[in-house]
């Protein structure tokens, strides 16, 4: 334990020097990202974009770890997306309305494709923590934004299966398993910002 001036003996834990060098990395990266966030869109939607960004790492970091999702998270994701898209929409029930919309399309093809492989394979392939962040990416992303997140998500997620199997020296297997959500969540955010660089049509 350690003190803090002005704290009247207020005992705070000391962080090892090994956690604090194993977690610095993640933490400039998430403030970086925040504050291209708030260059890339100003105002309130630029500051609910800021704020996603530390929830989306949370989730890549947890599923990465444990292939679980946890409900909370992808709740606040869709909180924050709900009130960015009222504050985007040409009124705010226009805009949460489409981004429910979106999101129940969406999830609705992820829960397709996992019942589908289910009953194909018979094994899971696609878990029901995904199918829910899908939602959240539909309500976050508009139309044309929502194919090349995912793209992006899964060929990165291929990518790095492959380099991993070869980096230690295993075979490709159809059934490994991979945390989908750890390149899900951050294709969320990529294509936020695709959109506002480059508005698609």
């Amino acid at each position: 334990m350690t003190y803090l001036p002005g704290t009247s003996g207020v005992r705070l834990p000391r962080l090892p020097a090994e956690e604090f060098l194993r977690w610095s990395p993640v933490a400039a990266v998430v403030l970086v990202a925040m504050g291209a966030s708030l260059a890339t869109a100003s105002g309130l939607p630029g500051l609910l974009a800021a704020c996603l960004v530390p929830v989306l790492a949370a989730i890549a970091l947890v599923d990465g770890r444990r292939f679980i999702i946890p409900d909370e998270l992808t709740l606040a994701a869709v909180v924050l997306g709900l009130i960015h898209a009222g504050a985007t929409g040409w009124t705010a029930g226009e805009g949460i309305a489409l981004a429910v919309l979106r999101g129940a399309v969406l999830a609705t093809m992820f829960l397709a494709l996992r019942v589908g492989y289910r009953a194909w394979r018979g094994r899971e392939g696609l878990g029901l923590g995904d199918v829910k962040l899908a939602f959240a990416m539909g309500v976050w992303l508009d139309w044309p934004a929502m194919p090349w997140a995912i793209d992006l998500a899964a060929g990165s997620a291929l990518v790095a299966y492959v380099l991993r199997q070869k980096l230690g020296g295993r075979r490709l297997r159809r059934a490994g398993r991979l945390p989908f959500g750890l390149f899900l969540a951050p294709a969320i955010w990529a294509g936020w910002c695709l959109q506002n660089w480059f508005p698609l049509s």
